[in-house]
């Protein structure tokens, strides 16, 4: 009975020092803010046919990657969307020109729609949008 309370201590002593090990190395790095652009916007995901094809940036796209398209942003600027309804966020960067439809805001490759959709089967969702301050 004393073996097995000892096991339990040191399991709960070893989990709190993981604990507070990766919170000190999260406060240490350097903190990412972001500057709302717009909420309520509408994002949808490019079509796989565009895959291997040059984007306006010049780099040709990949619908694995986490990039986006948008008419304002400089290429290479990093967007944080977040979809509306599940809270569920993803890191990208704006690598071409578009939507060309006035309904739409940003379109995200399939991977990072994927990562943020609630509806799997849905090809568009209301996202946050938020520029990454340096």
């Amino acid at each position: 009975m004393k073996k097995i309370a000892l096991y339990i201590i040191l399991f709960i002593s070893t989990f709190a020092f993981a604990q507070k090990k990766s919170a000190s190395k999260e406060s240490k790095g350097k903190s990412e803010k972001y500057i709302l652009y717009k909420t309520h916007a509408h994002a949808s995901y490019y079509n796989d046919k565009f895959n291997g094809k040059r984007t306006a940036s010049g780099r040709r796209f990949n619908n694995n990657k986490l990039t986006a398209a948008h008419k304002k942003f400089a290429f290479g600027t990093k967007l944080k969307i977040t979809n509306e309804r599940n809270n569920k966020s993803v890191i990208v960067e704006v690598t071409d020109r578009g939507p060309f439809s006035k309904k739409r805001e940003i379109d995200l490759t399939k991977r990072a729609f994927m990562k943020i959709a609630s509806n799997k089967r849905s090809g568009s969702m209301n996202v946050k949008i938020e520029l990454l301050k340096n």
